[in-house]
């Protein structure tokens, strides 16, 4: 089933299924409409030769620059050339093909004046598997993404290069493989296809999707750590937490009780009067970051379905509005605290580990979950690297958003670097994955050592590790274990055992 393009509806899992499922997409007769109704006015005020930023004058610090006929033929292929400036590996192919979505919806509210024949061509390239190769640094996250945006829209000459049908080909080679037409350049078409937050907010709706079954499967590991460590069960009961009224608390703490409903600790078993913190306040502070990453949702998908471009074009009207509508700072913003509220998880998810390992804290498991201690070291070094990664999270977790560099001759002197966030929060998820599969790890292995029964989600979720890693008897080399449990926690292994046993757990 298409994905069809309106301009106002397209929601984060929208982009999540064109972009990783390769879904198809489809232009909705009215935004059509709304794109030609948009070009008939531009090409008016071209002929009247109304000064319009980008279509006959240059851009950033040449914008007072007044350009003759024949340069306005010209000027487009130029500012895509020059802003084609990116370095480094390639982006990821569902990453360019969320910022390709995102261009059209921009498109599709009818006031960013390109030829629909660009639009459409880029919706061509979604459903035929045409990909930009697009270099992942060189945006700074203000007039929009303007570097990888450039290199997408190379293709629309002819030009750069694309992996097609598992190939990374010359660009005309690709579409002509593919069987679609190049339609060139002409006035305007080349900013229209450019000049956006596209590839930022792209990378931030695929990093939010995951992020919501990340948390999920935090509050997963949570109970099996609780359970293993015969924790006082209290703390997770709604009631508390709606007292208090943070939704992304009680959404946390009903969780946790989902999982561990039907546990022997629930049953009359002698527990602790009070847990430490790093237990007991698992709700508190996972439902913060719950709470934050609602607001962020909120934030990017406002900016996949707003304008952001410039100059906005009002046919309606009869004007022509410049501004700065493609300026990064809305989703850079809360992509820098969502990525703080990541690893803020994950350094819970690192206490809790401390506890299963610590012989003073772990009430009877053995030291390092090992039962021969001395010969052997357990899990103890599995610390080791969730520690290292917690420290890097940490030093990516500092915000982007106000780090700066005035540009263009100090004509772009504030820029979101909302790039950065992008990449750096990408990072701190992909952190995330394996801090929290060590955790499940050594909750499994503890779980081992118990003679009473979990409750029903934490026996579905310790059967699902044991799928993935066996039982540590005696020490083996851990970095096949540890990666294999990454992969296992990116790819959502065990939040679907889970969920096809006890239900669905809540995202909000």
């Amino acid at each position: 089933m298409a994905v069809v393009i309106t301009g106002k509806n397209l929601k984060i899992e929208d982009v999540y299924n064109v972009a990783v499922r390769n879904e198809n997409v489809e232009l909705h007769p009215d935004a059509l409409e709304r794109l030609k109704v948009c070009r008939t006015f531009i090409e008016k005020k071209i002929v009247e030769g109304e000064i319009m930023y980008g279509v006959n004058t240059g851009i950033g610090e040449f914008s007072e620059v007044v350009l003759n006929d024949e340069q306005i033929k010209q000027f487009q292929k130029y500012l895509i050339y020059n802003h084609s400036a990116g370095i480094g590996k390639p982006c990821p192919i569902e990453h360019v093909r969320a910022a390709m979505l995102g261009r059209i919806n921009v498109h599709a509210n009818g006031y960013s004046g390109c030829r629909p024949i660009i639009t459409q061509t880029y919706v061509e390239m979604l459903n035929k598997g045409v990909t930009p190769v697009v270099c992942e640094k060189g945006s700074v996250g203000a007039s929009g993404d303007l570097a990888p945006m450039s290199q997408i829209a190379l293709l629309l000459m002819g030009e750069g290069e694309a992996f097609y049908e598992g190939e990374k080909l010359p660009g005309k080679v690709a579409m002509d493989k593919a069987g679609i037409e190049i339609p060139g350049l002409k006035a305007r078409d080349g900013l229209a296809a450019i000049n956006g937050s596209n590839l930022l907010t792209a990378m931030s709706a695929l990093i939010i999707y995951e992020t919501e079954r990340f948390f999920k499967q935090a509050e997963i590991a949570a109970s099996m750590t609780l359970e293993a460590l015969m924790a006082n069960l209290k703390p997770y009961d709604a009631r508390l937490h709606q007292l208090r009224g943070f939704q992304g608390a009680i959404t946390s703490a009903e969780n946790i009780k989902h999982m561990i409903d039907d546990s022997d600790l629930l049953k009359g078993m002698k527990v602790k009067v009070q847990d430490a913190y790093s237990m007991r306040s698992t709700p508190q502070v996972l439902g913060a970051a719950r709470d934050q990453l609602r607001w962020t949702r909120s934030q990017i998908e406002i900016e996949l379905n707003g304008v952001g471009d410039n100059p906005i074009f009002l046919p309606e009207d009869g004007v022509v509005l410049t501004g700065a509508n493609f300026q990064g700072s809305p989703v850079s913003v809360p992509m820098d605290m969502l990525g703080a509220c990541i690893t803020m998880v994950c350094v819970i998810s690192e206490r809790r580990l401390n506890r299963l390992l610590n012989p003073a804290l772990s009430v009877g498991l053995p030291a390092f979950l090992t039962k021969g201690a001395g010969m052997f070291s357990g899990h103890m070094l599995s610390q080791y690297t969730a520690d290292m990664m917690i420290v890097e999270q940490r030093i990516l977790s500092n915000p982007a958003s106000c780090q700066s560099i005035p540009a263009a001759a100090d004509q772009e002197d504030f820029v979101s670097m909302g790039m950065n966030t992008a990449l750096k929060t990408r990072q701190i998820l992909d952190n995330a994955y394996g801090i929290l599969g060590i955790e499940f790890i050594a909750a499994a292995q503890a779980l081992d050592f118990r003679d009473y029964t979990p409750g029903k989600g934490t026996r579905a979720a310790h059967k699902a590790v044991r799928k993935v890693v066996a039982h540590l008897d005696v020490d083996r080399p851990l970095f096949d274990d540890h990666n294999n449990m990454m992969e296992a926690v990116k790819n959502r292994d065990i939040l679907h055992a889970v969920e096809a046993e006890i239900g669905p757990l809540k995202i909000y």
